[in-house]
């Protein structure tokens, strides 16, 4: 069994979850030049194996796409044709940031180490990421 892999897509930076390859945990995995997204996911599923992806869809509180949605299905597009045989599945990530700030400040994270906007998207791909696991179980 195959990992999934979860992405918090932005302008600037990407963040990256994954699971454990039994499915159980998800754990945060990396941030990256969004520019320079589409060759680290080729590497890293070259070398890991990803059975599928889940994309954070940023909705607004109307339940309406949010400015940046049309870069995020673009992107999903980009995703679709250079992984075909991987199923895509896209998540609803209203409130991610502000669960990801929470999650740092219960874990002890210093304050400085919260500023660091890197850190805020991995940990919310991870969040991205857990509800779409904990959403299959039920």
């Amino acid at each position: 069994m195959g990992r999934i892999l979860a992405i918090d897509y932005g302008r600037k930076r990407t963040g990256l979850a994954v699971t454990d390859p039994l499915r159980i945990i998800a754990t945060a995995l990396d941030t990256v030049d969004t520019s320079v997204l589409l060759e680290f996911l080729k590497k890293y599923c070259a070398k890991e194996p990803v059975d599928e992806f889940v994309v954070g869809m940023p909705k607004t509180l109307k339940n309406e796409d949010s400015e940046i949605a049309p870069l995020v299905r673009a992107f999903v597009e980009v995703l679709k044709k250079e992984f075909p045989e991987k199923p895509l599945h896209l998540a609803d990530e209203r409130f991610t940031s502000r669960l990801a700030q929470r999650a740092m400040i219960a874990g002890g994270m210093k304050k400085k180490d919260r500023q660091v906007k890197a850190n805020v998207d991995k940990i919310s791909a991870t969040i991205i990421l857990q509800d779409f696991m904990s959403s299959k179980r039920s």
